[in-house]
């Protein structure tokens, strides 16, 4: 039986606010996330078997379970202009760009092709769920919750990733082949980045409930066995120094904007007179070199902010709406303290030190301290429920009216 015609979805749980890193984990095959990191993380490739039990379990008890997500609501995310999609075939090999109507897209029987699903943790509870487990891993490192589905022979081709990835098999059978060489060679006669030369080492079939760890650039390449295949990719983000510091120093530049004795005008009372006329004068260098001290714009607390805050944006895609009826602040207060508020599926925050970026800006700036406590609670726990005065004023109340965080 494959899992097209299950009926009983997989029903994720919420990892609880605390993680218990020194303890060992199913998810982990028994070790704890302390041992993983230490051990797998960005170093080598782990297989974990049942890596969550209930789908072993389940079928034991002769009620097999189906994806979380099952394939015929799974594949109506296709048609949806807010959701990245992609259509992959092969022999031969071809690539599209959704949404897609409903009948260019493959019937689940069909063989050789893929759909792939970015960013699902903002579409479906379920998702974010999963990514929920992760959360010992720092949020400015994770990108998004990648779904696959495909048919008989479905994949992508013997590619590598430059990025870690968990790769969790909720649905069907995928066989898995990856190997460590160092021929990373892409083929230029196919639209997709599909290795030249792929020599695989190792090989598995996973099952519903089976997980593989990959860290970056080891090639892999994954076949549907089954109809319905489908497969969840959590994947960590691994933005380049330049990126960071070119992102950094354009978020500098502008701070500069709000300090005001830096409109003063350069003066060079004690220049003397030169016979280099054309060298920029050592006056200039020196007050500039202070100035730079004065603000610290030498050391890496300069740019702290700026890389924060652009880790902390969402995706290209993301997108936001005001309420329909907003409340106003002391509606928001009263609503505040007997409901939970959760950041947008598409919000991402960051907390750099006491300072609590969202959506790329901070949020602590200039805030009152019980506003600041808030943000740190929600940034930390992603959730809040609190008594709050003066939220008029407040940056919370002002996330609220953006749509940037909702009630749940």
């Amino acid at each position: 039986m494959t899992s097209f015609y299950l009926s009983k979805p997989y029903q994720p749980p919420q990892a609880p606010a605390k993680l218990p890193l020194g303890k060992s984990w199913a998810l982990f095959g028994g070790i704890s996330p302390d041992q993983f990191m230490a051990q797998y993380w960005h170093k080598k490739p782990l297989l974990i078997r049942k890596a969550i039990p209930a789908f072993a379990l389940s079928a034991e008890n002769g009620e097999p379970l189906d994806s979380p997500i099952p394939a015929k609501e799974l594949l109506q995310f296709a048609s949806k202009d807010e959701v990245g999609s992609r259509l992959v075939k092969a022999k031969p090999w071809s690539f599209e760009h959704g949404p897609f109507s409903k009948q260019a897209i493959p019937a689940i029987d069909k063989p050789n092709w893929t759909l792939l699903f970015q960013g699902m943790e903002a579409h479906h509870p379920a998702a974010a769920k999963i990514l929920s487990w992760f959360r010992f891993i720092p949020d400015a490192r994770l990108d998004d919750l990648m779904i696959s589905i495909a048919g008989i022979g479905g994949g992508v081709g013997p590619h590598f990733d430059s990025y870690d990835v968990f790769l969790i098999q909720m649905s069907g059978r995928r066989q898995w082949q990856i190997s460590e060489q160092k021929d990373l060679s892409l083929n230029p006669k196919l639209p997709l980045k599909i290795l030249q030369h792929f020599k695989p080492e190792q090989e598995w079939i996973l099952e519903p409930g089976d997980m593989l760890y990959l860290p970056p650039h080891i090639a892999h390449d994954g076949i549907a066995l089954d109809p319905g295949c489908q497969t969840w990719s959590v994947g960590f983000r691994s933005p380049s120094f330049k990126e960071l510091l070119q992102e950094g120093l354009w978020r500098l530049a502008e701070s500069l904007e709000d300090i005001p004795e830096l409109d003063q005008k350069f003066a060079d009372p004690k220049q003397r007179a030169t016979l280099k006329a054309e060298q920029l004068p050592n006056e200039l260098i020196e007050q500039l070199s202070k100035k730079l001290k004065d603000l610290k714009l030498d050391q890496i607390d300069g740019f702290l902010p700026g890389i924060t805050a652009y880790l902390s944006e969402p995706k290209q895609q993301a997108i936001f709406e005001t309420p329909e009826t907003p409340l106003n602040p002391k509606q928001f207060a009263k609503t505040l303290e007997a409901n939970t508020l959760i950041p947008h599926p598409q919000t991402r925050i960051l907390n750099l030190k006491t300072q609590v970026y969202c959506n790329g800006e901070n949020m602590t700036k200039g805030q009152s301290l019980a506003t600041v406590r808030a943000w740190q609670k929600l940034a930390a726990l992603k959730k809040l429920q609190a008594k709050l005065q003066g939220l008029d004023k407040s940056s919370l109340y002002e996330a609220y009216l953006a749509g940037w965080v909702i009630f749940q």
